[in-house]
């Protein structure tokens, strides 16, 4: 039996709890279908969909892509792979990092928001930084539902409180509502018609599918930024959606303004740990020069050991920068 209407939800911080909650208060006789993105790393286990089964009244499975979504079963994308909707089935790609993961919520909601329309509900949680906001956005467009937990209920309230600020959502409360919401919702009869799908959503949908984003028509998303893309240093295209921006680079490579200035900050943070090493390896090195010709040449091995003072100055200077900056962005 196909699934008429489809919820996708994403979560990244706080979100085993949440969505651990949030399965526990489904109703048993849901009649829709949920597929869930959590932000994993490559090497996780790949447990959620455990964890859910065990939960609350629906059956959930990680999906191992091919299976049509059945009502009242919930659907977990596994670690390292994103999970899109295609038409009457579930499909799993190793497409493009977007927003630093892989699962990202975002291709998940603008497949929902492609193939179901009006009958796609989305709904943020949890998280860091602001993925899921473009994928919402997507689902508003083309007449969906969009519900997003309340920012001061939330564990990690970055994630709720970009969708809020981007998109017009349909609804915001705390956790313990959303489950009886998803109920109502679900059972809501549909208008008839709908947006027609922009060529946008299917280019950036395609990538996510693995499709050569340049065959794709990712070219067409936008003007060419000043920026360099973080993980391939390819130049990025930025994408003006609805008064948010976004970016992507020509392999793929997809990042909110929030997530990319977070992944700026990372390399810059590397770059300067490493001036750091590389400083003080440098003042070890004269500091053993100086120790070396010592008895032979004064004259030298107070140049080295000059050298070595001099570097370890440098480097206590570069380190009060980076800690510095750590401070800033955790204070």
């Amino acid at each position: 039996m196909s699934v008429t209407r489809l919820v996708v939800v994403g979560a990244s911080a706080g979100g085993i709890e949440a969505l651990t909650r949030l399965a526990a208060a489904m109703p048993a006789d849901f009649p829709g279908a949920v597929c869930v993105v959590l932000h994993t790393s490559a090497q996780s286990p790949g447990v959620l969909h455990g964890i859910l089964d065990r939960a609350g009244p629906l059956p959930a499975r990680a999906v191992s892509g091919g299976e049509p979504p059945l009502p009242g079963h919930i659907y977990v994308a596994p670690p390292d792979q994103h999970l899109v909707v295609e038409p009457n089935r579930l499909r799993l790609t190793k497409g493009p990092r977007e927003n630093r993961f892989r699962p990202a919520i975002d291709p998940l909601f603008r497949s929902a928001a492609q193939v179901y329309g009006p009958a796609a509900v989305g709904v943020v949680l949890t998280g860091n930084l602001d993925d899921g906001t473009a994928g919402l956005w997507a689902i508003k467009q083309l007449g969906g539902v969009a519900i997003v937990q309340n920012p001061a209920d939330a564990a990690y309230p970055s994630m709720p409180e970009s969708a809020l600020k981007h998109v017009k959502v349909d609804h915001v409360v705390p956790l313990a509502e959303i489950a009886p919401l998803l109920g109502r919702v679900v059972a809501t009869p549909l208008y008839e018609g709908g947006a027609v799908v922009s060529e946008r959503i299917n280019i950036e949908v395609n990538i996510a599918k693995a499709v050569n984003p340049l065959e794709a028509g990712i070219e067409q998303l936008g003007e060419a930024s000043t920026y360099a893309c973080p993980d391939c240093h390819g130049v990025l295209l930025r994408v003006d959606e609805g008064g948010h921006k976004r970016f992507r680079c020509h392999t793929g490579h997809a990042y909110s303004a929030e997530t990319l200035l977070a992944a700026i900050n990372e390399r810059v943070e590397d770059a300067l740990w490493n001036a750091v090493r590389a400083i003080d390896e440098g003042a070890r090195y004269a500091g053993h020069l100086a120790e070396h010709v010592q008895p032979l040449d004064r004259a030298r091995a107070d140049r080295y050991e000059a050298e070595a003072r001099e570097a370890r100055q440098q480097s206590e200077a570069v380190r009060k920068v980076v800690t510095a900056r750590e401070a800033l962005k955790t204070g």
